[in-house]
């Protein structure tokens, strides 16, 4: 089992190093792992000019999962678009095909206070949203910048959809409602968009092949305050990039943190890229402050989807349970009555708790 880790910026370093202690610990006991490391993102671009070398990318193609920490500084804002460190991201989405990004939503009973909703909203909430990756107006063309004949200055992006691309993302919901609890929502913007049109078509169309899931669609506007009024009425939800990158990060802090979410972003065949849902944070980079967890989630992850290995999957999220039982928490998560640690801190103690 071949992973590729790929740290990237900020506080990605930090937090992946806390993940790799634990695929060490793993590995100790007979897990058989092969670990390389590349630099991506800004860290990239600093050493070769590029925020994906080629020698990054053909390490990628070549292993059988990515583990990806975070890209991402204010030092590279002035970049051009194509040289900007988030660019890495997208790319490694699009070359490798993964077009499903599986995003868990979900909130631990010790961590119900810190949720900014009341504890009876948000208690038991366990959402997976499914955003599509390799579309939308993310991808979309034509894009770019232009002087109109008035000397104004425009900005333009193309918001577009296949047919192939949309069954292919509502398969992949449907699929995974079928082992949860068989409900699917679909979320667009049908009543303004050609696109979201076609999105509810083709939805609609995929569902008749999924007779035990029952499918629902909602308004993009009207989801985004359902989460926040209901969240446990949503199951699973599949959307596209643009909506889904949104509301997957509105879901998050439901949980209580950004830093607690885990992803994957899967092929057709599952390999995957695994990543915390959130970004490269500079203003507490080198500090000890990230919270590692969501990164240490997103190894479960890869354990699960793409080598099958649940017994080892299911034994990091209990660690990581049992650490927030004891009362552990980074300060993105503190609160009173809890024990305040660091980044390394929490990583040691997740190796402890396997």
């Amino acid at each position: 089992m071949k992973i590729a880790v790929l740290p990237g910026d900020g506080i990605g370093q930090e937090i992946v190093a806390q993940a790799l202690k634990v695929l060490g610990a793993l590995s100790r006991e007979g897990l058989k792992l092969e670990i390389e490391q590349a630099p991506v993102g800004g860290a990239a671009y600093d050493a070769a000019g590029d925020p994906l070398p080629a020698a990054t990318l053909k390490l990628a193609r070549e292993a059988d999962a990515i583990l990806f920490g975070a890209v991402g500084g204010w030092q590279y804002d002035a970049l051009p678009r194509a040289k900007r460190p988030e660019q890495a991201l997208l790319s490694l989405r699009k070359e490798l095909g993964l077009f499903a990004n599986l995003r868990p939503a979900k909130v631990f009973p010790e961590l119900v206070s810190a949720s900014t909703l009341r504890p009876e909203v948000v208690a038991g909430m366990d959402i997976l949203i499914l955003r599509e990756l390799t579309g939308d107006v993310y991808f979309g063309q034509p894009r770019g910048m232009r002087t109109l004949e008035n000397g104004e200055r425009e900005g333009f992006d193309t918001m577009r959809y296949s047919e192939s691309e949309i069954r292919r993302i509502a398969h992949a919901g449907f699929r995974a409602a079928m082992k949860r609890s068989k409900k699917l929502c679909s979320v667009d913007k049908c009543n303004v968009l050609e696109t979201s049109q076609l999105w509810r078509e083709v939805v609609s169309e995929v569902a008749r092949e999924y007779s035990g899931v029952a499918l629902s669609h909602m308004y993009v506007d009207n989801a985004a305050m359902q989460l926040l009024r209901d969240p446990k009425q949503f199951d699973v939800i599949v959307t596209g990039n643009l909506f889904g990158d949104i509301l997957s990060d509105e879901a998050s802090m439901l949980t209580g943190s950004i830093g607690m979410l885990p992803s994957a972003s899967l092929d057709a065949n599952n390999k995957g890229l695994y990543e915390p849902i959130h970004g490269s944070a500079p203003d507490i980079a080198g500090k000890n402050l990230a919270n590692p967890l969501a990164t240490i989630l997103s190894v479960a992850m890869m354990l699960r989807y793409s080598f099958s290995q649940d017994e080892a999957a299911d034994r990091v999220e209990a660690a990581v349970t049992k650490v927030l039982a004891r009362g552990l928490r980074t300060a993105d998560i503190h609160q009173p009555g809890t024990e305040k640690v660091g980044t390394i801190q929490m990583g040691d103690a997740v190796v402890a708790a396997l």
